[in-house]
């Protein structure tokens, strides 16, 4: 299955699915990380929340773009950035719900979203096998649908940071389910490898003009280099003897910017014993303890006051 990301020119390129991404910006980030200035080159606002809200489509705006994919017979679907978001897809009846790789330690979400009973195609970027190992058991409990993409978080991939053996070493993990590939790397050369090393979902960012402003479009492919990765891959399958699957349906381990960190979902005093309806995960101002995290800090002491919204930092809390 081949995703074209954010633009709907990929029905005409032979894509399968145009895909979207999709939040609801004060539930996605905390106020902190809204509030801080942002002077990119990139930027469409003084602060991030500003720049991220002229960037966001509506819930208008996303039913316009569905009922026009649907005219042009390609299926339409998008990255539920956070729970809220979810249950919005889950509403307007997308046929997938994908995981972005920054939620995919994000267990609380991943059950939740699980529990839809949607097929899920969930990244991996940023993360370790052994947290795979537990993204897999944990969507495997409530939701037998789904697949896993091999993900590098950068922007633009250089080639030697794309490891694709993690392909198959997911093959070799998870032999029930499909295994595809997320790229972010320039050109479609190793995105067709993906392929032929038995990739069942091929996803790409995809733009109509690379020199547009936003730190996407250099990482992102022009609808004839899509075309053309789409051709590339359909050849492929030919000399493989299999099609890529028109399902419904490792890389380096860090917790950057890209990730999310828990936070306090209502004030918390020194003193507090953690529980788990105390804590949410969002993305966060300052990066706090990663979002796989969540589950290990029940139980555990804060030694000062946590305000609402803010991050859950490691001297927050003791043993």
């Amino acid at each position: 299955m081949s995703l074209g990301e954010r633009t709907l020119s990929g029905e005409d390129c032979g894509a399968d699915c145009a895909k979207f991404q999709k939040s609801e910006l004060e539930v996605r980030f905390n106020k902190q990380a809204l509030e801080r200035p942002y002077t990119s080159k990139n930027s469409w606002g003084k602060t991030y929340g500003e720049h991220k809200r002229h960037l966001e489509f509506s819930h208008e705006q996303y039913r316009e773009l569905q009922k026009y994919a649907t005219e042009v017979g390609i299926f339409f679907t998008a990255s539920g950035m956070d729970e809220m978001a979810v249950e919005f897809l889950h509403e307007i009846n997308v046929p997938f719900i994908k995981v972005a790789s920054a939620d995919a330690d994000n267990f609380p979400y991943l059950e939740k979203t699980a529990k839809k009973g949607r097929p899920m195609v969930v990244s991996t970027g940023m993360q370790s096998m052994e947290t795979i190992r537990q993204v897999y058991k944990t969507v495997k409990q409530h939701n037998q649908n789904f697949t896993i993409l091999q993900c590098t978080s950068t922007y633009p991939l250089d080639p030697e940071d794309v490891n694709l053996r993690v392909i198959t070493e997911y093959q070799k993990e998870f032999p029930d389910i499909p295994i595809g590939y997320s790229g972010h790397e320039t050109g479609i050369a190793i995105s067709v490898a993906a392929a032929a090393l038995g990739a069942k979902v091929i996803e790409r960012h995809v733009t109509l003009d690379k020199t547009w402003k936003g730190s996407d479009h250099g990482a992102s492919l022009e609808p004839s280099e899509l075309a053309e990765l789409i051709r590339s891959i359909r050849l492929v399958e030919k000399a493989m003897g299999s099609r890529i699957k028109q399902m419904l349906p490792g890389e380096k381990v860090l917790h950057s910017k890209l990730g999310k960190s828990v936070v306090a979902k209502v004030k918390i005093p020194k003193g507090t014993v953690l529980t788990l309806d105390m804590l949410g995960v969002k993305a966060a101002e300052p990066i706090g303890i990663p979002a796989g995290e969540i589950f290990k800090l029940v139980g555990k002491t804060v030694t000062q006051d946590v305000e609402e919204d803010a991050s859950v930092l490691p001297n927050m809390v003791g043993n």
